[in-house]
């Protein structure tokens, strides 16, 4: 099984964002990750509703909607309605995270939980029969570009623990740093979805980028 390459549109040309989501459509991506920022939850502001309803104009990938804000319950519906087929929230973000993880469920999407570096995989034991894909920050959330931290690694290996002793389907997706180095090691600790920014739009050429990413197994 190929791994799952979800490319940043945080990285991305925003005057040229069309013609970029177009060249994903093209690519061998498998989903498209879209970070929402909300200036409060994290120290940057990324992009809201409109831009996303645009990019879902153009996009023929599924959406990966990573909300970075201080209130997801909030807005569940509205991300739905914009086109989110994968919702992830924070569990540092959420007090009560099984009721939020119901929600995102009878809205008809699939259910994403993001832990920041400094949380412990243990605290989703309670809740993983409920999640369809844990999102590990390798990188403290905000901003793009940032040194991967290596005990994101271990993390991946902690939770894909978890997974199999639950035997649950939960997806093991890592965001923050991947490139081909740090996402072999992800990869041969368990991940099945890699995130990839400026990795993958840096690049001389972010098509043969994504395809290399999706052969690392």
């Amino acid at each position: 099984m190929s791994t799952i390459v979800s490319p940043s549109v945080l990285s991305a040309d925003f005057a040229n964002l069309e013609r970029d989501v177009k060249m994903l459509n093209e690519s061998s991506a498998d989903w498209i990750h879209i970070d929402i920022m909300d200036g409060q939850f994290v120290p940057n502001i990324s992009f809201g509703l409109p831009v996303m309803k645009a990019i879902h104009k153009h996009a023929t990938k599924p959406l990966d909607v990573h909300l970075m804000i201080a209130t997801p319950d909030d807005y569940i519906d509205d991300f739905k309605a914009a086109g989110a087929e994968i919702l992830t929230v924070h569990y540092e973000a959420c007090t009560h995270l099984h009721r939020t993880l119901q929600r995102i469920k009878a809205a008809g999407m699939k259910t994403g939980v993001a832990l920041n570096p400094h949380t412990n995989v243990q605290l989703l034991k309670d809740v993983l029969q409920d999640i369809d894909l844990v999102l590990i920050m390798s990188v403290n959330p905000g901003f793009g570009g940032q040194k991967f931290i290596p005990h994101a690694i271990e993390k991946v290996k902690e939770i894909k623990a978890l997974i199999t002793a639950q035997q649950t389907n939960t997806l093991i997706e890592v965001d923050g740093g991947v490139n081909l180095e740090t996402g072999k090691q992800l990869v041969d600790a368990g991940a099945d979805a890699l995130v990839a920014g400026s990795f993958v739009f840096g690049s001389e050429n972010p098509i043969e980028t994504i395809k290399k990413l999706g052969e690392l197994k």
